[in-house]
């Protein structure tokens, strides 16, 4: 867990937690397993070249991100950012799975640019269609609608890339077993995490909450790392759904 400097520590208040969010001080990124962080226009990502696919993606989301724009979708292509180059699309061909987005194509409308990032395949994981297309469209979904009701968030989503994984193509790009996707709001508020089994499933949403604490187990990765030490333990703890739906 990050600390920062007494300095730091002292200035930040319970009450002051707003201030401190609006401020330099903090980012929303977090931990990388390969030490890189790689930031685009409208995310930011750690790719791994083990698994070939970022093991988080994160983003900040408001209304604005999801016009009624309807952009020309682009092909998907190998991400000129990515030194060690991220997977070809050709692995997904025939493979039985979906390039799934992580960061979605619909969240980042605000301009082209920021909808065309989105195609390159390090913001991709291989996906059955019907999970692609039913579970986690509608977690994408509900994503949306508390990004308007709370004026914004923050988003981290991914797979859990541990263990033995299966693997599609000659370029062996991992299959999760898991996705997760990690939320809170701009005001520091509220967090929620929700940990869904790569299948296809009718479950309410509600079903798949857990805290980030125990996503954090999962994944290895430390989230929101730079909040006050108070506020993060405290909301990584949370698996409230109830007090994001009123």
């Amino acid at each position: 867990m990050c600390k920062f400097g007494s300095s730091d520590e002292e200035a930040i208040r319970p009450g002051e937690i707003g201030a401190f969010l609006s401020t330099s001080l903090f980012d929303f990124y977090p931990t990388s397993s390969l030490g890189t962080v790689i930031h685009r226009e409208g995310y930011s990502f750690s790719y791994s070249e083990q698994f070939e696919q970022a093991e988080w993606v994160a983003y900040q989301l408001s209304a604005s991100d999801f016009s009624n724009r309807n952009f020309k979708r682009p092909f998907f292509t190998q991400d000129p950012k990515v030194k060690t180059q991220s997977a070809d699309w050709r692995n997904y061909k025939k493979s039985g799975y979906d390039k799934g987005h992580l960061c979605p194509a619909g969240d980042r409308k605000s301009s082209y640019k920021a909808f065309e990032e989105t195609f390159f395949t390090s913001n991709i994981s291989p996906q059955l269609h019907d999970f692609n297309d039913g579970v986690w469209n509608r977690l994408e979904q509900k994503t949306r609608y508390w990004s308007k009701k709370y004026n914004g968030l923050y988003v981290v989503t991914g797979g859990v890339l541990k263990g033995k994984l299966k693997t599609i193509g000659q370029e062996k790009v991992a299959v999760p077993d898991y996705f997760y996707k990690i939320l809170m709001s701009k005001d520091a508020k509220k967090m929620i995490g929700f940990l869904v089994p790569h299948k296809v499933s009718n479950q309410p949403l509600y079903e798949f909450v857990v805290s980030v604490d125990d996503i954090e187990k999962r994944t290895g990765i430390d989230f929101f790392l730079k909040l006050p030490d108070a506020s993060e333990n405290r909301m990584e703890k949370s698996k409230d759904y109830k007090k994001w739906s009123f």
